[in-house]
C-alpha cells in the first residue's frame, strides 16, 4: 500500500524572500524555518537562489525557466552542429560518388 502524499505548498516570492532576509540576518536557518514553518533544506535552497540569481530568485520562477531556456537552447546548439557535420559528410559522399562529367 502507497502513503498518501501531502500536496506541495506553493509560498509566494513575497515570502521566499522575507523568509531568506530574515534568515541572513539572524543567520540561523533552522530557526527561521521553524519560525515560519518551513523546512530549513527549503529555506537554505531558497538562500543559494538568492545568492545566485539576486532579485530574479522569487519571481514567480523566472529564474527556473531561464536557466531551463538555456540549457535548451544549449541542446539545440549541439543538435545544430551534428546535424551541420552529417550535412558536410553527405556532401562529401555526394561529391566523391558523382560521376566526373556531371551526368
Amino acid at each position: 500500500m502507497t502513503k498518501p502524499t501531502k500536496p506541495t505548498k506553493k509560498h509566494t516570492g513575497e515570502f521566499k524572500c522575507k523568509v531568506t532576509l530574515e534568515s541572513f540576518i539572524k543567520d540561523d536557518v533552522a530557526g527561521v524555518a521553524r519560525k515560519h514553518g518551513v523546512h530549513p533544506t527549503q529555506v537554505s535552497n531558497w538562500r543559494k537562489d538568492l545568492k545566485e540569481n539576486g532579485h530574479l530568485a522569487f519571481e514567480n520562477g523566472n529564474g527556473k525557466v531561464e536557466n531551463q531556456l538555456k540549457r535548451k537552447v544549449a541542446q539545440l546548439e549541439q543538435l545544430i552542429g551534428r546535424k551541420e557535420v552529417e550535412i558536410n559528410l553527405l556532401k562529401g559522399f555526394v561529391n566523391f560518388y558523382a560521376p566526373p562529367d556531371g551526368k
